[in-house]
């Protein structure tokens, strides 16, 4: 029997006959007349690509391997028609200046055809300040909305339909007093909790990891995690309380294998840890959600995603014994690689942007954003983050990708990358069980130093030219000029922002709010087995519009901030 598990297909079969006669009549004369244009060629991951793929490079499980649409192990999708009766949602990410500016943003982006919101918050608010505080100096609105209190998330939310559009929030430390915020906005506006649909990001891990914008050491942080997972178990079952996310990972410069083996890793962690806060896996499996970073490397990133889903089922069923189907689907967001734009020759960026989502398409989606072309110098203009919408778009009306489930499925190239793809995976969810878990992993600093070599590797690659970016080390044209024009926050949004904090403030009940802040702290201090769960209290705070300012600062008080160690 051929030995179909080696991924180089040989053996002395009469299987490998036609193959070895090809290789001798055809391939040999062609290297011939032209050699091949490198020795090795490879994933933007290192990931080797052989010359040519067939039956040979696939195991004899292939068949079971690969199995249907909507049946386990899901690796061609989670439903069993694909987008043949639901198209991704389209989740354009947005938010700058004052809640007022970004609102119209929204207002606008929904008339133009986008089906679900994102919100972009701010340096501040990421990092848990109110504007007016020195810490946040300079920061207002560039990178995202400011929220200082409920006031702001009411201006943020007014006339949009939550109750028919699903909210993503990207914030993480301060997430449980951000969210309590939107419930609490989205009642006032007539729509119960139990109705509203959303996710919010809140990974804590990959912050650790990646992206830095911690606030409190890892056991504090992943109690509030667990918080919200228990809250949204028993209170909103449309919500997902966490989004696990591997983008800022890849962002970060890891290759795709690592962007999914320590995102993964992030999700057992808060598995186990909803587990021990006494959660059962089916009461809260079916709600956590993944968010991917589609990259440039075509192939290797659809089959990153369609590896995803085979693990995740696996590692739902056997290790955490879910019965529930639901528990075991890996549903995720994917958004197209922001670190991959340039700001030289920027329309090149339409491009790049077009074909990275349409890996995600292909790779089985449940929703997507896709970044504007000018998004390497600054947040987007309504213009260029339109026309980032229309590339989703045509991508959905016109190219006719959604007309069967999984298009690319039994491919013998990319079912190959995809077992390669799992298989490094479990390597290194191997080394993090042997080091004692994620979180164990994340203090010694093992997925940071991994990512940082993966960095390093491609950024030598890069300067030897051996990795090639149009506009940047290939087809340079220095003649080249371009202006685009980029968003400004618009004149008056810092002052109507500090004028409605300042108003805030002086109107509120200040017994209120010291009572409030009060049963926050008592709360938060509350030890052990015995914690506390802080959700009802973040949303008495925001009722009575306490500040984000002021609920962080009582956690900073109880839990300390955390300080990365110097690596060595």
């Amino acid at each position: 029997m051929t030995d179909r598990s080696r991924p180089d297909g040989s053996g002395d079969t009469a299987a490998s006959a036609p193959r070895t006669a090809w290789e001798i009549e055809r391939l040999r004369p062609a290297l011939g007349r032209a050699p091949e244009r490198r020795e090795r060629f490879s994933t933007i991951s290192d990931m080797p690509i052989e010359r040519l793929y067939g039956p040979w490079s696939l195991p004899d499980d292939t068949d079971d391997r690969i199995g249907f649409p909507g049946a386990p192990p899901f690796t061609r999708g989670i439903h069993p028609t694909g987008y043949r009766s639901r198209r991704w949602t389209m989740r354009m990410f947005a938010g700058f200046g004052a809640a007022e500016d970004t609102n119209a943003r929204f207002h606008q982006l929904l008339s133009a055809g986008q089906t679900g919101l994102s919100i972009a918050y701010d340096m501040p608010t990421l990092y848990g300040y109110d504007t007016d505080d020195l810490e946040a100096e300079g920061e207002f609105g560039t990178c995202g909305v400011a929220v200082s209190s409920l006031a702001d998330m009411e201006v943020l939310l007014a006339g949009l339909p939550l109750d028919r559009v699903s909210t993503s929030m990207t914030i993480n430390s301060p997430a449980a007093p951000i969210w309590a915020m939107y419930i609490v906005a989205a009642e006032k506006a007539g729509v119960p909790r139990d109705r509203l649909e959303g996710t919010t990001q809140n990974d804590i891990l990959k912050e650790f990891v990646a992206q830095k914008e911690f606030l409190f050491p890892p056991e504090p942080s992943m109690r509030l995690v667990t918080d919200t997972i228990e809250f949204g178990t028993r209170e909103m079952p449309r919500w997902n309380t966490i989004s696990i996310s591997g983008y800022h990972i890849r962002e970060a410069g890891s290759t795709a294998v690592q962007e999914l083996a320590f995102t993964i890793a992030d999700g057992m962690a808060y598995v186990e840890a909803a587990l021990a806060r006494g959660l059962r896996i089916d009461d809260f499996a079916p709600r956590l959600s993944f968010f991917f970073n589609s990259h440039s490397d075509f192939f290797e990133e659809i089959a990153k995603f369609r590896a995803s889903r085979r693990i995740w089922h696996d590692l739902m069923t056997k290790r955490y014994g879910a019965e529930n189907e639901r528990s075991a689907w890996m549903r995720f967001h994917t958004q197209t690689a922001g670190v991959s734009l340039t700001p030289q020759q920027p329309l090149n960026n339409l491009t790049r942007v077009a074909l990275q989502a349409l890996a995600g398409v292909l790779g089985g989606t449940q929703s997507l954003h896709t970044d504007a072309y000018d998004e390497a110098l600054a947040v987007p203009t309504a213009e260029a983050a339109l026309l980032a919408l229309r590339q989703q778009q045509i991508i959905a009306e016109e190219s006719g990708v959604d007309a069967t489930v999984d298009p690319l499925g039994g491919s013998w190239f990319v079912e190959a990358l995809t077992d390669e793809t799992e298989r490094q995976v479990w390597r290194y969810l191997d080394e993090i069980d042997r080091r004692g878990g994620m979180v164990a992993a994340i203090t010694e600093g093992y997925p940071q130093r991994e990512i940082a070599d993966a960095a390093y590797r491609y950024q030598r690659e890069f300067d030897a030219g051996e990795r090639r970016v149009v506009g940047v080390n290939a087809y340079v044209d220095a003649s080249e000029e371009m202006h685009v024009p980029v968003l400004a926050v618009p004149p008056g949004s810092l002052e109507r922002h500090l004028e409605r904090l300042e108003r805030t403030r002086r109107e509120r009940d200040s017994a209120a709010v010291q009572a409030a802040l009060a049963g926050l702290r008592e709360a938060a201090a509350s030890p052990g087995t015995s914690a506390t769960n802080l959700m009802p209290h973040f949303i008495r705070c925001a009722e009575v519009y306490a500040t984000l300012g002021e609920q962080c600062s009582v956690l900073r008080g109880v839990f300390g901030e955390y300080r990365e160690p110097v690596a060595v």
